[in-house]
């Protein structure tokens, strides 16, 4: 599965949701909303707005910072992160793409709202590869969550230290899925570094609640597993993804209420796997 990924998943530069074409140009490019026509006072109308809105936020966020009382984090109690709750809103936290979205290949995706408000993940997956005599595997679709942003559009990353388990409340078709996890280190030169985890899913009317471990997160460079290990650096993380790329062509489907993160007193693993001192010969 982690080999099926690795034609150009490289989701962690897009911070938009939707795809629309660029005239005369064949290729998806990527626009929030489609591009305004405004005259110099609208324009202007529309920057105070934004202004005044950003200033809003970053006094809000001042007193957050120095509000006296700590938060308080209390054992295996969830603190959502992301919540899909009838609004527009929390489809805007999201970004869908897809192999068909690069030309290369034929799957579709969409991340839609449900009659409760809940965010559905679906689509069909093919895995027909395109015939441009370079792409050699498809078949994928993915979901990956907007970074982070302060006031005046300030990014950062998400500071998840005091917790140890990362929870979702799903509902499922029966297939896997993979969670990726994109953390920032000291030296960042690719976008291809990530942690992954295979989330199974079971079919059928029910919710459940999948809860990972930090520690259970496999190191991969460029949707492979990386010969040296390393845990997860949970104070840098950038993005959350789901990719479904099992290799089984057809109609897939996830309902997802939220994501967490939690810490529980019971988990005392920092990493799960064994790592080695890899030598190579000259």
């Amino acid at each position: 599965m982690f080999r099926l990924l690795k034609p150009r998943l490289s989701v962690s530069s897009i911070n938009k949701r939707t795809f629309y074409e660029k005239p005369n140009a064949g290729l998806p490019i990527l626009y929030e909303k489609e591009p305004e026509n405004l005259n110099i006072f609208q324009k202007f109308k529309k920057i105070r707005k934004e202004w005044k809105g950003e200033w809003e936020k970053h006094v809000q966020q001042l007193r957050e910072k120095f509000n006296p009382h700590m938060k308080f984090i209390a054992p295996n109690e969830d603190d959502v992160v992301w919540k899909f709750n009838g609004t527009t809103n929390s489809l805007d936290q999201w970004v869908v793409n897809c192999d068909r979205d690069y030309g290369h290949g034929y799957s579709t995706a969409k991340l839609e709202l449900s009659s409760n408000g809940t965010g559905i993940f679906h689509g069909v997956l093919d895995t027909r590869v395109a015939k441009d005599g370079r792409t050699t595997h498809a078949g994928y679709c993915n979901i990956t969550s907007v970074p982070k942003y302060l006031s005046f559009r300030r990014k950062v990353p998400h500071d998840w230290t005091n917790y140890n388990e990362l929870v979702l409340r799903v509902r499922g078709d029966g297939r896997c899925y993979l969670v990726n996890i994109l953390s920032s280190k000291n030296i960042d030169i690719t976008w291809f570094d990530a942690y992954n985890y295979i989330m199974y899913t079971r079919g059928g009317p029910y919710w459940q609640v999948i809860r990972i471990p930090f520690s259970k997160f496999v190191y991969t460079r460029k949707a492979e597993l990386h010969e040296v290990q390393s845990p997860l650096t949970t104070n840098v993380v950038k993005n959350l993804g789901i990719t479904i790329a099992d290799k089984k062509p057809g109609p897939f489907r996830l309902e997802i209420d939220h994501i967490s993160v939690c810490y529980n007193p019971t988990i005392y693993e920092s990493f799960a796997y064994e790592m080695y001192d890899v030598e190579r010969d000259n």
